[in-house]
């Protein structure tokens, strides 16, 4: 009795971005809860080596698609790869393949875009504004659109405390800025960012919002959506809780943690993590394509899908749940013990203090020890990709940000008791410990592909390491206090001072018992 999958019964459906972690979970979504969907064509491009067919079937013989196969073991039958490049003319399409997408696509989404934070303006500008404008073209040659949902990100306009849900003004045209960096060469573009980014961390958030603004301006009759999820992560409940399948994100350092590599972080204890599991914003864009579809008064909707306002958690307890939680259910073969006091400070220098000493000089020692026996140092790098990583993280984990939901809770009021529970994005319902806890151990499970039966003898290596490290405390101490002795007398008379007192406050305890 879902008006939502009785909507998508029939429709045929075009996908970018299907290879990336939102593109995946949205194309076994489809499939699973819209099993009457008449086809998906996803837009895939060549990569190293692997056609457009060879990448979708590595993604599909994937554990994300257990449940599906399951349901409905001939699901592969539904999909058809387009080969497409978003950075070329036209799309990189043929034209019969063109021809066959305008005739017969009733709904497109759009998840295809660069997210590298520090990513050559350039380029960044033609992943996701250009690129973002020829598949705009392509959607108004259509005959049968019905929607054309586009992610964007909450951190568009990251420059303002409060984010409403509607596309704030540029400083700079979009298709201006287009023409300009068509006849710009690498080196101009890179004098002219600073200026142009201004405000904004990094050239994602700056891009992301030009591409609202354009698809604003130049929609024509496209029935349009613009969904904004925060910071996307694990899944929350389907089709497996937990999981995920890449490094990006919280995820790389919830699991530098784990292995006992990350020891210190510039961030704000108490600011609020807006992390928003993947399916959220995945039922949201299925529902949302229904809404304008069948509901839709011919205006834009824009959708902030967040989660601090209606629900919120701060990196200090994401940060404590992490390490307990490490320190119970390890990783294999950590570099370090988890630290239990890590350093998360809103206080840079103090960040900066301790990064030398927790961080670079463990990563020192470590390579020579490899170099020693013969192998290929590494960890002075990996140190290196981390610290980078962390600082184009300073400027979301040092800072807080409201953003208004009205839009979200709007559609979810629409919504028939089964479609909310069907396609569910209430994230007030979020238990946030007990997500973290299937987030975590996702990682261990899905991305470092850690047997997790194995997680006793890790918890036994890690009370032998553990016993190790205190002995060689022990031992730092008496040596450095005896070299001490052997240097100062005024070191020496102390210690004969405590070690008297000592003597007198035990003669003392066993005279009283007589």
């Amino acid at each position: 009795m879902s008006s939502i999958v009785d909507f998508y019964r029939g429709k045929t459906i075009l996908v970018t971005g299907a290879t990336g972690f939102m593109g995946k979970v949205l194309v076994e979504k489809l499939l699973r809860a819209c099993p009457d969907v008449e086809r998906l064509y996803l837009m895939v491009r060549h990569k190293a080596g692997q056609t457009p067919t060879q990448r979708i079937n590595s993604i599909v013989e994937g554990k994300l698609f257990d449940q599906l196969r399951q349901l409905q073991p001939d699901f592969h039958a539904k999909l058809r790869p387009i080969t497409s490049d978003l950075l070329e003319p036209d799309l990189g399409l043929s034209q019969s393949d063109e021809e066959l997408l305008v005739s017969k696509v009733n709904i497109v989404f759009h998840s295809a875009a660069m997210v590298k934070f520090q990513e050559h303006l350039k380029y960044s500008l033609q992943m996701n504004v250009l690129a973002t404008q020829r598949l705009l073209g392509l959607c108004q040659k259509m005959t049968s659109l019905e929607a054309f949902i586009h992610v964007s990100t909450a951190y568009a306009y990251c420059n303002r405390q409060f984010i409403e849900e509607i596309v704030y003004p540029p400083r700079v045209h979009p298709q201006k800025l287009l023409d300009c960096i068509e006849w710009m060469d690498d080196d101009m573009v890179s004098t002219i960012t600073p200026d142009l980014v201004r405000d904004h961390p990094n050239t994602y958030t700056f891009s992301k919002g030009i591409a609202e603004n354009l698809l604003l301006e130049q929609r024509g009759h496209v029935p349009l959506a613009i969904i904004r999820p925060s910071i996307v992560t694990a899944t929350w409940r389907e089709p497996l809780p937990g999981w995920v399948d890449n490094f990006n994100g919280p995820t790389g350092i919830f699991i530098a943690i784990g292995k006992g590599i990350l020891r210190t972080m510039s961030g704000d204890p108490a600011a609020k993590a807006d992390i928003v599991p993947v399916d959220v914003p995945i039922n949201l864009m299925i529902a949302a394509a229904w809404n304008i579809a069948v509901k839709g008064s011919g205006e834009t909707q824009i959708y902030n899908c967040t989660t601090g306002t209606t629900n919120p958690y701060t990196w200090g307890q994401i940060a404590t749940k992490t390490i307990d939680f490490y320190l119970e259910t390890p990783l294999e073969q950590p570099f370090r013990i988890p630290p239990k006091g890590a350093q998360f400070t809103l206080h840079r220098w103090w960040h900066e203090f301790w990064v030398p000493i927790t961080h670079l000089l463990p990563a020192y020692i470590s390579d020579v020890l490899f170099r020693a026996m013969g192998k290929k140092p590494r960890m002075v790098r990996l140190y290196d990709k981390l610290h980078k990583s962390l600082e184009s993280l300073d400027w979301f984990t040092c800072r807080g940000w409201d953003w208004s939901n009205t839009n979200v809770m709007k559609l979810q009021r629409q919504l028939s008791e089964e479609d909310r529970k069907l396609f569910y994005f209430d994230v007030s319902a979020i238990d946030w410990d007990q997500y973290m806890e299937n987030y975590l151990i996702g990682a261990k499970r899905y991305v470092l592909k850690e047997d997790v039966s194995k997680i006793p003898e890790c918890r036994r290596y890690i009370q032998r390491v553990l016993r190790i490290q205190y002995v060689l405390k022990f031992v730092a101490v008496v040596i450095a206090w005896r070299v001490l002795i052997a240097r100062s007398r005024r070191v020496r008379n102390l210690w004969f001072i405590m070690i008297g007192q000592l003597l007198r406050l035990l003669n003392a305890l066993r005279l009283g018992k007589h």
